[in-house]
């Protein structure tokens, strides 16, 4: 599974390889407008996405949503080495008890991190989960998407991205999406369509600022 290769870089590692990498970050001002009156959002990117930005967030307070399994336990140390909240769930596991989770963390003003295609994919699919979370809370939705020029890519569903040594990394915050809270089944749906079109142009922004083909 791609979080195996987490499991081998190690936080070590990771801020080994991490300090080589290039960082370039586009649309800085979104995370700001993003942010609603208590300062928290919702944070969405691709699931084999979420190490290449691991590094460059700690000063975000961020909780991060992942799966009651051996790989999510791996990503769970991994996480927290680097500053990070946990909330164990998924939609088959603990899942009531993770809504409770992110809402009293959303309540605190706190940024949540989700994944939409995990943690099982297809990869790039998307449900409107998040979109209903914004709804129910109010708070807007900031696609992103963390790409970078070389990288590691594991055989799993969402091609698990390691960005190797000296690697440029490219860190795309798109518009905000805000989901009004009396949106129907069908308004939520197309907000999920939305947001998932938004992550994949964040990579294709990165993508193109790095002269690399995208892969969405």
């Amino acid at each position: 599974m791609g979080a195996a290769l987490a499991a081998l870089c190690g936080p070590l590692l990771l801020r080994i390889f991490a300090r080589t990498w290039r960082p370039q970050i586009v649309g800085k001002d979104n995370i700001e407008a993003a942010r609603g009156p208590g300062g928290g959002f919702l944070l969405a990117l691709w699931h084999g996405r979420m190490l290449v930005g691991v590094p460059y967030h700690r000063e975000l307070e961020m909780e991060v949503l992942v799966s009651p399994s051996g790989d999510g336990d791996i990503s769970e140390r991994l996480l927290k080495a680097f500053g990070y909240s946990i909330i164990r769930g998924s939609s088959s596991r603990g899942g009531a008890r993770a809504l409770r989770e992110m809402l009293r963390a959303m309540a605190a003003g706190r940024v949540l991190v989700l994944t939409p295609d995990g943690p099982r994919g297809p990869q790039h699919s998307m449900n409107d989960g998040v979109a209903w979370l914004a709804r129910a809370t109010g708070y807007a939705i900031l696609p992103a998407g963390f790409v970078c020029d070389r990288a590691w890519r594991a055989r799993s569903w969402d091609r698990f991205t390691v960005p190797k040594l000296g690697a440029r990394v490219a860190l795309v915050y798109g518009e905000p999406l805000v989901v009004p809270r009396q949106a129907s089944g069908a308004e939520l749906t197309a907000a999920s369509e939305e947001l998932r079109a938004r992550i994949i142009q964040a990579e294709r922004t990165g993508c193109e600022l790095l002269g690399v083909e995208a892969d969405a």
